[in-house]
């Protein structure tokens, strides 16, 4: 198919190239302004979803029901001392 569209394209080598340019550029633009634009409300991207229950259907949020949640939220579950390179000594 692209050797079809290369031999059928006018003016030389030039001519080919510049064809060739308009071509992929149509095809882009195509695609962009037409394609992506249809396609974008059958694609899941913009279904977000964010909750603040349990993640259980129909299910309190955690310590709503008296239980606390185990540890703190912002409690890191690693150290972040361990492999971090002493601070440089002076050099004078």
């Amino acid at each position: 198919m692209y050797g079809w569209i290369w031999r059928k394209l006018p003016l030389g080598l030039p001519g080919k190239l510049t064809g060739s340019l308009l071509l992929a550029a149509a095809t882009v633009a195509l695609l962009w302004y037409v394609v992506f634009p249809w396609a974008e409300p059958l694609l899941p991207f913009d279904d977000v979803q964010v909750t603040q229950d349990s993640g259980v259907p129909g299910g309190a949020p955690p310590g709503v029901d008296g239980n606390t949640p185990s540890g703190d939220e912002h409690e890191l579950p690693y150290d972040t001392d361990q492999n971090n390179p002493p601070p440089p000594a002076p050099d004078r």
